[in-house]
Parts: structure tokens; sequence; C-alpha cells
């Protein structure tokens, strides 16, 4: 019923920078919308050289399209996508150095662990 909660919940690991990897959650995130329409949640947990989808300014060639994506489907769909603050941290990076639709938390895998806690179906590759 519309104001429900949505029936899927889904988080996805995204952990690589190679564009052919980010595009392929981003394909099956995509595929999730048009199979689940506003009956799924969606969220994208970013750590290690996968970070770099969500930066403003990366350091890792990042294909202009694949961020465009990223940001669509946020502000479009509601796809939630976590940037881990330790692997920020890391690189030296803040918040501010985020794009304006990521959400950090301070260890990412620990967001994996909970989301699944709470019966999100986790999917990585």
């Amino acid at each position: 019923m519309p104001g429900d909660p949505p029936e899927h919940r889904v988080v996805y690991q995204l952990n690589r920078a190679e564009p052919e990897y980010i595009e392929a959650i981003l394909n099956s995130v995509g595929a999730m919308i048009g199979r689940y329409e506003d009956n799924v949640a969606i969220a994208v947990v970013v750590f290690g050289p996968g970070i770099h989808l969500l930066a403003r300014q990366p350091r890792r060639p990042v294909p202009p399209e694949l961020r465009q994506r990223a940001q669509s489907q946020a502000r479009d769909y509601g796809v939630r996508f976590v940037a881990c603050g330790n692997t920020m941290t890391t690189l030296g990076w803040t918040a501010a150095d985020m794009a304006d639709f990521v959400k950090v938390e301070q260890v990412g895998a620990s967001v994996l662990m909970e989301l699944q806690e709470q019966g999100w179906a986790y999917i990585a590759w």
C-alpha cells in the first residue's frame, strides 16, 4: 500500500574502483528499482578503493557517467549511498570531500552487518 515501508530491503557492498565493477553494481541497483519500483529500499555501502565513486574530486579515475548515475539513483529513487569514514580518514578526506547525497558512517563494514541484522539482503561481488 502507498506509504507502507517497502517489503524488500537490499544492501550492496562496493569496494573496488574498476569502472566495470562499479557499473555492474549500479546496473543491479537499477534492475532492482525496475523490478520492485517503490517496494524496495536500497543501500550501497562504499569503502576501500570504491570510495572514489562518491568523492567530489576522486583521486582515481571514475567515469563521470558512473558518478552521475549514483547521484541520480540517490536523488530520484532514494538509494542510500554510505561512505566508510575509516577509508576517508586513510585518504585524509572529510564529509566535505564527499558528494552531497552521501551519508558518512565511521565503519562501513559495520553498516553492512547492522543492516543484515535488521533483515536486509546482502549482495557483493
